[in-house]
Formats: structure tokens, C-alpha cells, sequence
């Protein structure tokens, strides 16, 4: 019964990819749910930040601030993007380094030099195969991010735009909006741009003065930008593993169902066989 055998080392073969791949979709639940915890935490402090500055805001100190400078022509750019460092995510990265090509092409093609800055293995790897020369790659940014990694991604570019070497800086990262939608995103931190403003004016008494709170709200405003980036593709990236693990174990319990009819009918074809020759046997010897 040399089919039987072989139709259960792979029903055995399916049975224990079914449990890693169960594992795994079990872990990445109970990651998706801390990281969807800090997307959570963060967000009530980037609306403060926002509404601070937008109520700050006017065209006479945008005038006296680098980070609110305007370039009227964008001729260098940096783009910011963030992918992971594991795979089994289905097409998370895959759809983040498609965003960001499209973004790099939008800007190539209005007459802007662009310098890329990476995060993350899969789109470290994916430049490099292509040949793209990529200015800044880091692995070292896990599924916790903090906020000291948001400052070390972005006091160079802040720096750099200040001074003028750039004239725009982009983050392209995932939107968390839930655990099935995490669509990929493309978004302008630098030049600082007015805040939408969301509900009443509120009235703020300033001490020392608009011009120093925003000397200081202005950095923090653009690392909190980029910390959100990260914790939401963080929350998406496990999300994202999360469904496709449950896939491949759905997958494996399909293929199971089939594997397991297939070695039934062919058990029961070999025992009516024998039944068959044994039957035969008996008649001949009569």
C-alpha cells in the first residue's frame, strides 16, 4: 500500500504545518492587540499637538521658522519608508514599497532629486536588489517602537531641512484603521503645513510667547508624526500576519479534508481487493 503510506506522511506533513501556522496567527493576535494599544495611546496627543499649532499658527511666524518654510519648488526630497523585518505577512511590505516607488516616481518626474531612507529588512532588501542607492537603512526598529526611535529616524532630516539641503520629507507607512483595512500611505511632515482644525477655537493664554512654545511644540510635533507611522504599520504589520497565517491554516485544514478522503478511498479500494482475492482463492480451491 505504497499511495496509503505516502497519503500519510503528507496528511502528517499537513498536520504539523497546521499547528505552526496556528501558533503563529495566535501570537501575532496577542501582538496586534498591544500594538493597537499604542496606536490608541498615541493618538489623543498628536490631536493636542495639533490643535496647539493650529491655533499658533500664522503667516508672520511661518516666516521665522525653518520647519514651516515653503519651498515654492521641490528639487530634493526624502522619502521615509517603513517595512518589516520578518516576512509571513502576506503583501504588507510588498504594498508599502509599492507606495513609496509610486511616490519616488511622482517626484522624480516634477524635477526633484530623492534620497531614500529605509526601515525594515524586506525593504532594504527589495533597493538593494534593485539597485537603488538607499542613504539610511535600519533594522534595529522592532514591533515596540518608541519615541527615541522617531527621534533618531528623523533629527537628520529636520536638520537637513532646516538648513536647506531638502526641501520635503515623506513617510510612507501603513494607516492602521483596523485589523482587515491597513491600507498604505504617503505623508508630508516637512514643511510643518497648518493643522486641520476640528471643532471651536479655544482660547489659549501664551506664556513666555507663540514664537517660543512653537520653537518647541514644532520638533516634537514632527517625531510624534513619525512615531505614529511606526506604531500604526507596526499594528498593521501584525494584522497583517495575523490573517495571513489564518488563511494558511484554513488552507491546511482544506487540504487535510482532502488528503483524508483520498487515503479512505484508497484504504477501502486495497481492503476490497483483498477481500476480493481471498473470496477468489476460496472459489478456486473448491
Amino acid at each position: 500500500m505504497a499511495k496509503g503510506r505516502e497519503l500519510k506522511g503528507r496528511i502528517k506533513s499537513v498536520e504539523n504545518t497546521r499547528k505552526i501556522t496556528r501558533t503563529m496567527e495566535m501570537i501575532a493576535t496577542s501582538k496586534m492587540k498591544r500594538a493597537q494599544d499604542r496606536v490608541i495611546a498615541a493618538r489623543p496627543y498628536a490631536r493636542a499637538l495639533a490643535d496647539v499649532i493650529s491655533s499658533l499658527y500664522t503667516s508672520d511666524l511661518a516666516d521665522e521658522f525653518p520647519l514651516l518654510r515653503q519651498p515654492k519648488q521641490v528639487k530634493r526630497a526624502a522619502v521615509l519608508l517603513l517595512t518589516s523585518n520578518r516576512g509571513l505577512a502576506g503583501g504588507f511590505s510588498s504594498n508599502l514599497i509599492k507606495e513609496a516607488r509610486a511616490l519616488i516616481a511622482r517626484l522624480e518626474k516634477g524635477g526633484a532629486e530623492v534620497e531614500l531612507h529605509v526601515v525594515g529588512r524586506k525593504g532594504i532588501g527589495y533597493f538593494r536588489y534593485i539597485g537603488r542607492a538607499v542613504k539610511v537603512s535600519r533594522t534595529d526598529i522592532t514591533d515596540r517602537p518608541t519615541s527615541a526611535d522617531a527621534a533618531s529616524l528623523v533629527e537628520t532630516v529636520m536638520t537637513d531641512y532646516a538648513s536647506g539641503a531638502l526641501d520635503a520629507v515623506y513617510v510612507v507607512c501603513a494607516q492602521y484603521k483596523s485589523a482587515l483595512s491597513s491600507p498604505p500611505a504617503s505623508e508630508l511632515v516637512l514643511p510643518v503645513t497648518k493643522p486641520e482644525k476640528k471643532g471651536p477655537q479655544k482660547d489659549y493664554l501664551l506664556f513666555p510667547s507663540a514664537a517660543e512654545i512653537l520653537n518647541a511644540l514644532l520638533p516634537a510635533y514632527v517625531r510624534n508624526a513619525v512615531y505614529r507611522a511606526l506604531v500604526e504599520t507596526a499594528a498593521a504589520e501584525q494584522a497583517a500576519r495575523r490573517t495571513a497565517m489564518k488563511n494558511a491554516t484554513d488552507n491546511a485544514g482544506d487540504m487535510l479534508n482532502v488528503l483524508r478522503r483520498t487515503y479512505n478511498r484508497a484504504r477501502q479500494a486495497n481492503i476490497t481487493q483483498e477481500i476480493a482475492e481471498i473470496v477468489g482463492g476460496a472459489a478456486a480451491l473448491e
